[in-house]
């Protein structure tokens, strides 16, 4: 759903850019309270696969193809706020370096695929875990359905840009119905991906999972015919940090990022996904631009110069992630650094 330049006229792609940047810095607050020194490197990493899987695209329908838009996942693996800044640096990643996505379109982009997705995610995922019951079965169905409920809400959040800024006259009762049609097959997609995702992190290291912290039920004990609950077991040493390692997590998760962008995502669909597919035709595109970074050397996912097809897109793949995880990384290990520890005599001084 990368929005390119054109779609949208300047105007509202100016407010959709201060929306966007506004966004950005309230999650850069916000992510200080979500980042840790275990945490902090993960996000990068999850920024990192939400890259690569997004070079997967998948057939929905006929001559329609869709890719994870990946906001409900980074909300509930590393939280909301984060989950905003994991996006944001993907589509600024793909943008910049890859030519997908307009960059007059940024402002747009962030705010459909990352904004609305992780509010609107993981506002649904925390509804479901509040009536659900705790276990990872559960967080898992609310991972799915939280996933599937993001995507067309992306589609309508689109459509409704478009009706103020749209740069071509086209019916928008049209362009709704098809973009939310396409968008909930598109979402199966994604609640597939993001339910087996936060399904395989549940099972390894959940402690790991933002959205299933606390999720452990209290142990009861059957009394006289009823329930109630056990004793509290005697608080236990803290672990040391370095006996809950990340590294096992981030160097599977990488090596999982590298063979998804490098090999598998040769075989993805080459058919548009979902907007291009509407684009063209209810007549969205007439008056698309060419992307300011068509030159770049990585533009349209390939290497310039590299002749083989295959070799070209794995090196794109690879270099993507590469980029990706390493600027990631350094965004979410700077805010994690800003935080300020206080000290118990600072604390003392402060209640005085």
């Amino acid at each position: 759903m990368h929005v390119p330049d054109g779609f949208i006229n300047a105007p509202v792609s100016a407010v959709a850019g201060v929306v966007a940047a506004g966004a950005v810095a309230v999650s850069l607050r916000g992510a200080r309270r979500e980042l840790d020194e275990r945490t902090a490197p993960l996000a990068g990493l999850v920024a990192a696969f939400i890259f690569a899987v997004q070079m997967l695209n998948f057939p929905v329908a006929a001559g329609t193809s869709g890719h994870l838009l990946g906001g409900a996942l980074a909300a509930i693996l590393v939280g909301p706020f984060t989950g905003v800044l994991c996006i944001a640096v993907v589509l600024l990643m793909q943008g910049i370096l890859f030519a997908d996505g307009g960059l007059t379109a940024l402002g747009v982009n962030i705010t459909v695929m990352g904004v609305v997705t992780v509010v609107v995610a993981y506002a649904l995922f925390r509804g479901l875990i509040r009536v659900l019951p705790h276990g990872r079965r559960s967080t898992t169905a609310a991972a799915f359905v939280a996933a599937l409920v993001s995507v067309p809400a992306a589609a309508v959040a689109f459509t409704l840009i478009y009706a103020v800024g749209g740069t071509t006259d086209v019916p928008i009762g049209k362009v709704l119905t098809a973009m939310v049609g396409v968008h909930v097959l598109i979402g199966i997609g994604e609640a597939a991906i993001t339910a087996l995702t936060v399904g395989a992190v549940i099972a390894v290291r959940p402690d790991l999972v933002h959205g299933a912290r606390g999720l452990a039920a209290p142990l009861k004990l059957r009394v006289g015919g009823e329930l109630v609950d056990a004793p509290a077991a005697p608080a236990a040493t803290p672990a040391p940090v370095a006996a809950r390692s990340t590294r096992t997590v981030w160097a599977t998760g990488l090596v999982a990022a590298l063979v998804l962008a490098g090999f598998v995502s040769f075989y993805a669909s080459a058919n548009p996904d979902g907007l291009e597919k509407v684009a063209a035709d209810k007549g969205i595109d007439e008056k698309v631009q060419e992307h300011g970074a068509a030159d770049s050397p990585l533009a349209d996912y390939g290497v310039k110069d590299v002749g083989n097809a295959r070799v070209s897109g794995g090196l794109a793949g690879v270099i993507g992630v590469g980029v990706t995880v390493a600027v990631g990384s350094g965004v979410f290990w700077a805010v994690r650094k800003r935080r300020t520890p206080q000290t118990p005599a600072s604390r003392t001084a402060e209640s005085v």
